[in-house]
């Protein structure tokens, strides 16, 4: 069922009737407010992006334009002379937009049956749907970026030992203020402009601020700033740089090995380095057999390996084969790749300076709402309404410097699920 562009000024009903078919323009721009307002809060990612508006009727490409630095003039001047000067020259990226969106069905019956008006509470749901979608097209985006550290792991007496990949990372690889200092620290490095205020930005989830608030550096949002200044879903400051927490910050779980849900198998029998197949103790059935893929991967001891072949059986009767025979004791884990070799669920704290990239605009075409009355296409007895979104929406990294991404565990992270 396709949706096509409302014009605003074609329905004249009011909304609240229960036998409309119509909506007045009043109400659809209340509908078309509150449905932008509702998204623009979950864009936490999008805040800190260089906004470009949509270009129209000019195809499906957009362009970032940046002016490069001039170099050091160190040619002392001859009195008298007019030196040659020098030339602006800009450099661009190109991107290639998309269209995201969705609708819900309304049909007459609920419509005339419900206590709560539908329509109201669709553009609710359709609201936080198209927020979090267009959050999550910037947020993969800017976390796919080069510029990573990793947490430390600590040790007995707080030694520290560096950690170069994210499956080597443990549940000691927390987020700490040493780390922000050294993002901060790599941003400045990089001659990285922080935002207007002086501050650089960093994108926490709440387990992750959970382990870095109960720092005595930590100062609250509230006890430095007014409330105008505030970002959206700023929580607090260390050093040179505020943060802002989201649900959304990018975590990285462990992927199922099986169908299920399954993450982690145990080895029931010890092997010897001659034997690629591991016996488990959990059961396998029929449908997770099937479900595995030539490139289904796991962790056992810290090493990848290909999962080749499943036995199916009763817990303690099926078995694992590999694509490499491999030495392991009872007990020993088999966890599904994505996270730590241990399990673990990675997050992704990043830290921002301006310009790092940029993101299009929601509006004039970046986000529009769609209200359908009861009637639309094909149906002859006004059966069904329907309600929805489109965004035309594209980001883009634009200085891989000017953003961090600190990798890290956190005191939850045994738990946490990919998003």
């Amino acid at each position: 069922m396709t949706l096509y562009k409302l014009n605003l000024q074609l329905f004249a009903g009011e909304v609240q009737t229960t036998d409309r078919s119509e909506l007045s323009p009043t109400m659809k721009t209340y509908y078309k407010t509150d449905l932008i307002e509702l998204a623009e809060a979950k864009l936490v990612h999008d805040q800190f992006g260089t906004k470009k508006p949509i270009p129209p009727n000019e195809g499906k490409t957009i362009e970032f334009r940046m002016f490069d630095s001039l170099p050091k003039a160190m040619t002392p001047l001859t009195e008298g002379v007019t030196p040659d000067g020098n030339n602006l020259s800009m450099s661009s990226m190109t991107a290639t937009v998309a269209q995201y969106g969705d609708y819900v069905r309304v049909s007459d019956v609920l419509d005339m049956t419900a206590v709560d008006p539908i329509i109201v509470q669709a553009t609710k749901k359709l609201g936080s749907q198209a927020g979090r979608t267009l959050d999550t097209v910037t947020r993969d985006v800017i976390t796919a970026g080069t510029n990573v550290i990793y947490a430390p792991k600590v040790g007995s007496g707080g030694a520290t030992t560096e950690v170069t990949s994210r499956k080597d990372l443990d549940g000691t690889c927390k987020l700490t203020p040493d780390l922000i200092f050294r993002a901060v620290a790599e941003l400045k490095a990089m001659d990285a402009e922080p935002f207007e205020d002086g501050y650089f930005v960093a994108i926490v989830h709440p387990y992750a601020s959970y382990d870095l608030m109960r720092n005595e550096e930590w100062i609250d949002a509230h006890k430095y700033a007014d409330p105008e200044s505030i970002y959206k879903g700023e929580i607090g400051r260390l050093g040179q740089c505020r943060f802002v927490e989201t649900t959304e910050a990018k975590v990285i779980a462990p992927v199922p090995i099986l169908h299920g849900g399954v993450t982690k198998l145990t080895v029931k029998t010890a092997n010897s380095s001659a034997n690629a197949t591991v016996a488990v103790n959990e059961a396998i059935t029929t449908k997770q057999v099937s479900y595995l893929s030539d490139n289904t991967k796991v962790y056992l001891n810290g090493t990848e390996y290909t999962v080749v072949s499943a036995t199916e059986g009763a817990a303690g009767a099926a078995s694992i084969t590999l694509d490499t025979a491999v030495t392991c004791a009872v007990g020993d884990a088999l966890y599904g790749v994505g996270g730590t070799s241990g399990g673990l669920s990675v997050f992704a704290t990043m830290v921002l300076a301006q310009d790092a990239y940029g993101t299009t605009e929601l509006e004039n075409g970046g986000l529009e709402h769609f209200v359908k009355p009861r009637g639309y296409g094909d149906d002859p007895l006004n059966q069904r309404a329907a309600c929805g979104w489109k965004a035309t929406k594209v980001a883009k990294r634009l200085v891989e410097q000017y953003m961090v991404r600190v990798e890290h565990t956190t005191s939850f992270s045994g738990g946490a699920e990919s998003n």
